[in-house]
């Protein structure tokens, strides 16, 4: 219930009452510092879990996070309102956890490591299946990004983030079956990558 002081229409939630990421999205859109602040501190932990599925270092997940959150503050005025917020969201953090990872891949080439100056040390990758297959992926997507880059946004949304057919379909503008075709050709390019490594 509205009280006297709120305008008429206002989304603010009353005391006790938590508002929705979708209203303080809105509100951060229009410019409502505050309401950014918050939007922000209430995705913080959804948008490091999400980084932690594609990098399987906690302190490269941490660095994408960040990264992650840096660019919704910088760019909170181009999220539509078409779709949920969550759904542009999920499309900001898959960008910043690949990004986080080339720049890494980058950084590693550019600057020798311990394991290359001494002989037959393992790679700390190798020692995790699961950091070994996150590593895996990231590099049979930047493949695909390579060969066929209109594959790759369907299928980390689908993937990945584990969103709808139908929300990849309005975040990406595309027909249904587009993007369902979208994705069974990514998977079987991955997959191929995949089996090659």
């Amino acid at each position: 219930m509205r009280n006297a002081d709120q305008p008429y229409g206002s989304t603010h939630a009353s005391p006790g009452e938590e508002e929705s990421l979708e209203d303080l999205a809105r509100r951060a859109k229009a410019g409502d510092k505050p309401a950014l602040e918050e939007l922000l501190r209430r995705i913080q932990p959804e948008v490091l879990r999400r980084c932690a599925r594609f990098l399987p270092y906690r302190q490269d997940a941490e660095e994408a996070c960040q990264d992650a959150l840096m660019r919704v503050a910088a760019s909170i005025e181009r999220f539509r309102g078409e779709s949920l917020f969550t759904t542009w969201l999920y499309t900001v953090v898959s960008n910043s956890a690949r990004q986080t990872y080339r720049s890494m891949k980058r950084r590693a080439a550019e600057m020798p490591t311990e394991a290359d100056r001494i002989p037959h040390q393992s790679d700390p990758r190798t020692t995790s299946v699961i950091a070994g297959s996150r590593i895996d992926l990231l590099e049979a997507l930047d493949q695909l990004e390579r060969d066929r880059p209109n594959l790759v946004a369907p299928l980390v949304l689908r993937d990945l983030c584990q969103m709808e057919y139908g929300e990849i379909a309005s975040e990406l503008d595309l027909a249904l079956g587009t993007v369902k075709s979208r994705i069974h050709e990514g998977r079987k390019r991955v997959r191929k990558s995949l089996a090659v490594s």
